[in-house]
């Protein structure tokens, strides 16, 4: 997250203000000793805190005191008053400075519910008027703040929302095409198993040779007669019946 926008007013927690004006003036004499070394130039500085505490800073070796007259030349106030009355006045200032301070502390004390035996009922009344107006408009403030968180959560439900219908519908085609693939792969399996069988059947009709064969096989198998039985006759006599009546040579020669 980026770094929330703090609106320029009076911080009114007491605590609050004191870290704040403790982090503040460390941060403006840092860039004030910054700026005086980058540019060499001559400042001073003077803060008074809410408790009437004083706070200088001054770039100049020789002091404070030296950047005051150095101010007061340049302004044309380097002049000490000429009469008392000029005295009384610029005491009479500061007294209505210091009545005016005075006042705004006791306020701020009322604001924070301090000190309020010696407060009128009027005072009280106006003190409350004020006190429910700040709760109003903080009280604004803190619904604005929750509407918006509300209109994120919103916003990322209806997101996440999205997102889970997506995959949803996402994981249903995988399972749809997943069941098809099953689907088809058992049918291919059950197109081998068949041929198989057949293939068997087939195989256990024909047996190889030396195997008995059917006698149905043979039965079907049995083949009309195509040509007549003859018998073969030998063009020459038989040999079985012709005797070879040699010639008996030594009889006749005896003889």
């Amino acid at each position: 997250m980026g770094r929330r926008r703090v609106s320029i007013s009076r911080i009114e927690n007491r605590t609050t203000r004191q870290v704040t004006f403790a982090k503040r003036r460390v941060g403006l004499f840092k860039k004030t000793h910054e700026l005086s070394v980058l540019c060499d130039a001559q400042i001073g500085i003077m803060v008074f805190s809410s408790s009437g505490k004083l706070y200088e800073y001054c770039s100049d070796a020789s002091g404070m005191e030296h950047i005051i007259r150095r101010y007061k030349i340049a302004t044309g106030t380097d002049q000490i008053p000429e009469s008392n009355d000029q005295l009384e006045q610029i005491h009479g200032e500061l007294k209505r400075m210091q009545r005016e301070t005075l006042s705004l502390e006791l306020s701020l004390q009322r604001y924070t519910g301090e000190d309020l035996n010696s407060v009128q009922f009027g005072d009280l009344h106006e003190l409350e008027q004020k006190l429910e107006n700040s709760v109003n408009k903080v009280r604004e403030r803190m619904f604005e703040l929750l509407q918006q968180q509300t209109d994120n959560l919103r916003r990322k439900g209806k997101m996440l929302h999205d997102e889970n219908e997506n995959l949803y519908h996402l994981l249903k085609e995988n399972q749809v095409a997943l069941d098809h693939q099953a689907e088809l792969d058992q049918h291919q399996q059950m197109t081998v198993v068949h041929k198989t069988e057949d293939r068997r059947h087939v195989l256990e009709s024909f047996p190889f040779s030396g195997e008995e064969q059917p006698s149905s096989v043979l039965t079907q198998a049995t083949l009309p007669p195509l040509f007549n039985p003859y018998r073969l006759q030998p063009t020459q006599p038989n040999l079985q019946d012709f005797s070879l009546q040699l010639p008996d040579y030594g009889t006749s020669m005896s003889s």
